[in-house]
């Protein structure tokens, strides 16, 4: 999934701004892909955002998801936020994690992550989900 960040557009750009004449897949299988500088998958949700990736997994559409760490703005949050609102919806509401993936290229931040969803999948086994 990795690619060259030189070639990828900015958020801003107007050929990454979602239009309501763009489909989204069915909402019963979301792969979501939340990063600031890559080109999205195909057959992938491109969010920029972590607001934007848990509005997506707060529907239950999501079935897969991959995150990136620095998004380009640590006031607005890292993908790590996104590990860390998953782990709680999991201990707290039964919440059924979708499969998660780390595509980031900052290795300390990708180690702490990888931590977390070894946390969620113990959390996921341990209540059924």
């Amino acid at each position: 999934m990795r690619c060259d960040a030189a070639q990828a557009a900015r958020p801003d750009s107007p050929e990454n701004v979602a239009t309501s004449a763009e489909p989204l897949p069915a909402l019963s299988s979301m792969r979501v892909y939340l990063d600031d500088e890559r080109p999205t998958p195909p057959g992938w949700v491109r969010v920029f955002w972590p607001d934007e990736a848990i509005a997506l997994l707060a529907t239950g559409a999501v079935v897969e998801i991959s995150l990136d760490h620095d998004l380009g703005d640590d006031s607005r949050g890292t993908g790590y936020d996104v590990v860390l609102w998953i782990e709680e919806a999991v201990a707290l509401r039964a919440f059924k994690p979708p499969r998660i993936f780390v595509h980031s290229a900052n290795s300390s931040a990708r180690q702490k992550m990888l931590a977390g969803i070894d946390a969620i999948e113990g959390l996921a086994r341990a209540k059924g989900l």
